[in-house]
């Protein structure tokens, strides 16, 4: 397996989420699937597909208010999250999915990448669990205390049971900085310091993005574009994703 470490047990699988029922367990409001799921593989890791929507939802609107919702648009994308963070390994191999990388998602500005990736965040067990931090508070926190900050997340970046995982939102948002005269491209320094643990401790890294492939070139050069390749699965909203925010 990859970057095998003398010393270092990785974590158990994945625990079912507690909030769901698995097949064969009939759930409120769930016997009908919602307009147009009837394409998609009906369960996810033995959980019913339209009843991990409707609770997606539920929990969306506790969050972001009674407005939220799934747009039957995005179903497939969800699908393949909700295959990813569940860690349904057939599904996974039908889709291409790597479960030992992390997940890249973008879109266009205001299209939901945020809010769908704080719901995952009610998915995982806890050895799957992953903290969303914004760029751009990342580029304030190197104006405060300097390089420490690039290995805060990345050498630093272990609890008891592991690597800890962090999903940096908004990639682009953030910028060079100096720090005492000195230019930093900050999250490109950090993704290329958290790439060598990944490749030495497995450590997953997730991200949330509206740039392009080639705006990513541009601004964080191709060495990281590179690195991202091999540490993420990339999930992308359609190009004609409406600005939900609007």
């Amino acid at each position: 397996p990859r970057g095998l470490v003398v010393g270092y047990t990785p974590p158990p699988p994945p625990r079912w989420p507690s909030w769901g029922p698995r097949s064969g367990v009939t759930a409120a409001g769930a016997a009908t699937p919602p307009a147009g799921a009837a394409a998609l593989v009906d369960t996810i890791a033995g959980y019913s597909f339209p009843w991990l929507i409707l609770n997606l939802q539920a929990h969306g609107r506790k969050q972001f208010g009674p407005h939220f919702a799934i747009r039957q648009a995005d179903y497939e994308l969800v699908r393949r999250l909700l295959v990813y963070f569940l860690a349904d390994a057939a599904q996974a191999d039908q889709l291409g999915i790597d479960l030992c990388k992390g997940i890249a998602l973008t879109g266009p500005i205001g299209c939901g990448k945020t809010s769908l990736m704080t719901l995952m965040r009610l998915i995982p067990g806890p050895d799957r669990n992953f903290t969303i931090k914004p760029t751009r508070d990342v580029s304030f926190e190197f104006i405060q205390d300097g390089y420490e900050v690039i290995h805060r997340y990345s050498r630093l970046s272990f609890h008891a049971h592991g690597p800890r995982t962090y999903c940096f939102d908004d990639l682009g948002a953030d910028q060079a900085l100096k720090y005492y005269g000195n230019e930093c491209n900050v999250m490109a320094e950090v993704v290329l310091s958290r790439y060598d643990f990944f490749i030495a401790f497995n450590m997953l890294t997730h991200l949330t993005t509206n740039l392009t492939a080639s705006e990513i070139d541009t601004m964080y050069g191709p060495r990281v574009r590179s690195r991202m390749r091999e540490m993420f699965n990339i999930l992308a909203f359609n190009d004609h994703s409406a600005d939900k925010r609007s």
